[in-house]
């Protein structure tokens, strides 16, 4: 079943190619969404996918990039929207 994820990953990683990690996996996964850098240091990640595949690209976010020190990572989770068609760096 699909579901949709709206995550918050804190820690270092800004600078350190995390979006493109995450872009990286997502592409891989096959799942729709996008990451983006926010103000306060954070990265966020919305996604749509199938659950087991969703969960997996979470435990992905959870390891990071080499030089990324991943603290925290929150998720939210909901029913799919389709609103994305392709995963996308923003």
């Amino acid at each position: 079943m699909k579901k949709y994820i709206h995550a918050y990953i804190s820690g270092i990683v800004q600078g350190v190619g995390f979006r493109y990690f995450a872009y990286k996996w997502a592409k891989r996964l096959g799942i729709s969404g996008y990451v983006r850098n926010l103000r306060d240091g954070r990265v966020e990640v919305e996604a749509e996918g199938e659950e087991d595949v969703l969960r997996e690209f979470i435990k992905k976010l959870e390891e990071g990039p080499l030089g990324a020190v991943v603290e925290r990572v929150e998720v939210i989770w909901g029913e799919c929207k389709n609103i994305f068609m392709d995963f996308e760096i923003r």
